[in-house]
This record gives structure tokens, C-alpha cells and sequence, in this order.
């Protein structure tokens, strides 16, 4: 349920959207949405530099009648390496487990505090020395709005949407099962399966993984044989915003940040590394009387990811994390250094400044 307003049974909440959308003569045969991916990596391994990807399917533009599909490729994709000789420390000891920070419900004015000593993460205190120390764990570090009518829905039916986006986020970055590897039907589920691009996207993506079609863009998963999440937290730092979008859709922004704690694939081991990734997606609620779309689902406007420790010039569709001994022999990157838990900056912000080539240097893990 909601915290800022009443949740509909899905029965009710199809039953509205199956209603709203008769008598929907002229709705066009595709949604008008904007799916945009883009994907920056930083990791620690050296090699040839990858471009960052920007893909726009088909756009209503506003005033116009005609639709435009772009495509962007080799922008330069700023790689970071991992440097553990730069980690530091949150409030103190690093550990910080009993001071939990306020839920975000606005973009923060600076960084998190740094401070010189670096602290590893262990089995005990897998978020050591990271600002993810103080975070919530899974959804309850994703602050939703409160509920207002908006476009085509009442507030009810605005509380019912920012939930299930909420939903989408836990079952394609903080699912078990799709963490260990496996597919993320459920998540799939719910993006407008009339949306022809993305779902010509999510087809390749996991039938054959590639630059152009990474899964990595939309979903957390790790290779069973590589890596394997350690524990069952997660932790998240974001909010999640709505205002309305094309057609009087309600279009909600999610911005957030994953940590997520990971050891070797091999039984027995204990040495933990972190994957850092920061996804902003955008979902639009479509009137089903202007747009053909299936009750209970979201067309998807734009999705962009920032990873750290989640492999170089991957493109095997998981992550693949570096442990110390990776580490000793790729190094740090020749790129300018990032800190991965910074949320001051927006993502465009963030892709513009990612402009350069090369490896570069994760402040932090």
C-alpha cells in the first residue's frame, strides 16, 4: 500500500484502464513514448573505450504531426577503474549503521562527506566505508511524492502508479532471482508490451547481449559463474517524481542509486567488493483512450545508467566485478575521477561529463 494514498486492487485498477480506454477511435497504433538508452561505466578493468549509446525511438513531437527515430552511438563512454587506495570512510568509523539519513526529496547540494582513512568492506560490514552505510535498504530508500490528480487520473490512481513504478524498480534491480542471473519476467510484465522498439530491445538483450542492446541498461544481474550478491540487502538512495507528461500522461521519474555487496562465485568466499549503479528512468502512464497500451503497464520515455566495479567494455549482459587481485593488474584509469555515490549532479549532467575517453577512477567503492 501507498504511504500517500489508498492502493486499488489490480482487479479494479485493470477494470478503470480497460474503461477509460472504449471508445478510443484515433488512438495511434504505437505510443508516442521517447525510450532513450544510455549507458556510462565505471569499472576497473583497461581496454579500448566504449562509446556511451543514445537510442530515441519514435517522438511525437509537440505541435507536429510527424514522428522522428534517432540514433546516437560512440559518444565516448567514460570508463572508471576501481581504486580501493581512494575509498573513504562515512561519519567516523565507516560502519554508521545506527544513524540512518532522512529519505531524499530533493537532489542533495553537494557529495556525501569523504574522509582520508580508507575502509574495506567485510562479511560483517559489507557497506564499510561507504556512504551507503547510513541508506535505507531495497524500496524503503526510494521516497515516493505525495499523490495529487495529475493528467488522466485521479490521485488515487496517481498513488496506484507511483507504486507499481516502485514495484518495476524492485523487481528489475533488487529481485534475487534476477540479481542471480535469471530473467526479469516480471518487471518485463510491465512495460507496454505495443511499445515495439523496447520490446525489440528486451528480445535481444537477453537472447543476444551486446552494446546496442544491453540488459544492464534497465535490470541488475550478475554471472552465477563470476560473482554472486552477498547477502540479501541492497542498499538504495533516490527519490522517485511525477509531473504530467504527452497526452496527459502521468509521467514519473525515478532516480536512484543501488549498492550492491558481492563475493566471488566460488563456495567459501569472503572477500566483498561493491557494484555501484545509479539508473534514472522514466515511465509514462498512458491514457489508454489516446494511446494503445495494456491495463496496468507504463511506456518507457528514457532510461540511462552510471555504473561502478560493474566490468570494462562489457557487454556480456551481467556485471562482472573486480576483486583485489583484478585490481593489482589493471590499475587505475588515465579518465578524470568520479565519485559514484555523488547524486548532486543530475544524469544529464553526469553523460555530458562522461564525454571523455578511457578508464577512469572510482573515488570510492
Amino acid at each position: 500500500m501507498s504511504k500517500d494514498g489508498p492502493s486499488i486492487p489490480d482487479e479494479e485498477w485493470e477494470r478503470f484502464l480497460r474503461e477509460a480506454g472504449t471508445g478510443a477511435q484515433g488512438a495511434p497504433k504505437e505510443p508516442s513514448a521517447r525510450a532513450r538508452m544510455v549507458t556510462r561505466r565505471l569499472e576497473g578493468e583497461t581496454g579500448p573505450p566504449e562509446g556511451w549509446r543514445t537510442h530515441q525511438p519514435p517522438r511525437r513531437r509537440r505541435g507536429k504531426g510527424w514522428y522522428v527515430v534517432g540514433f546516437l552511438a560512440a559518444v565516448g563512454l567514460l570508463v572508471v577503474a576501481l581504486d580501493p587506495g581512494r575509498v573513504a570512510g562515512w561519519f567516523g568509523d565507516g560502519g554508521g549503521e545506527s544513524v540512518p539519513l532522512a529519505a531524499e526529496s530533493e537532489r542533495p547540494g553537494q557529495p556525501p562527506a569523504t574522509e582520508a582513512a580508507a575502509q574495506l568492506p567485510t562479511v560483517k560490514e559489507p557497506f564499510r566505508g561507504s556512504p551507503a552505510a547510513q541508506w535505507a535498504n531495497g524500496t524503503a530508500g526510494m521516497s515516493l511524492p505525495a499523490a495529487r490528480a495529475t493528467g488522466w487520473m485521479s490521485r488515487e490512481h496517481v498513488a496506484q502508479a507511483l507504486e507499481q513504478s516502485r514495484n518495476f524498480l524492485a523487481a528489475s534491480s533488487l529481485d534475487p532471482e534476477v540479481l542471480g542471473g535469471e530473467r526479469p519476467a516480471k518487471a518485463i510484465a510491465l512495460i507496454n508490451p505495443h511499445q515495439r522498439d523496447v520490446q525489440d530491445y528486451l528480445a535481444t538483450a537477453f537472447r543476444a547481449p551486446g552494446r546496442e542492446n544491453d540488459p544492464l541498461l534497465l535490470f541488475s544481474r550478475f554471472a552465477k559463474t563470476k560473482a554472486r550478491p552477498f547477502g540479501d540487502v541492497v542498499r538504495t538512495r533516490g527519490r522517485i517524481t511525477y509531473e504530467e507528461g504527452e497526452r496527459g500522461a502521468v509521467e514519473v521519474t525515478t532516480d536512484v542509486t543501488y549498492v550492491y555487496p558481492v563475493v566471488r562465485a566460488a563456495a567459501g568466499s569472503d572477500e566483498v567488493a561493491r557494484t555501484i549503479v545509479r539508473r534514472e528512468i522514466v515511465m509514462s502512464w498512458d491514457d489508454p483512450s489516446k494511446v494503445v497500451i495494456e491495463p496496468g503497464t507504463f511506456s518507457l520515455v528514457s532510461y540511462k545508467v552510471d555504473t561502478a566495479n560493474g566490468g570494462c567494455d562489457n557487454v556480456t549482459g551481467y556485471f562482472l566485478p573486480e576483486f583485489s587481485a583484478e585490481r593489482a593488474v589493471t590499475g587505475s584509469g588515465d579518465g578524470p575521477e568520479v565519485d559514484p555515490y555523488d547524486r548532486s549532479t543530475s544524469m544529464d549532467a553526469r553523460m555530458r561529463d562522461a564525454g571523455a575517453t578511457g578508464c577512469g577512477t572510482a573515488t570510492r567503492s
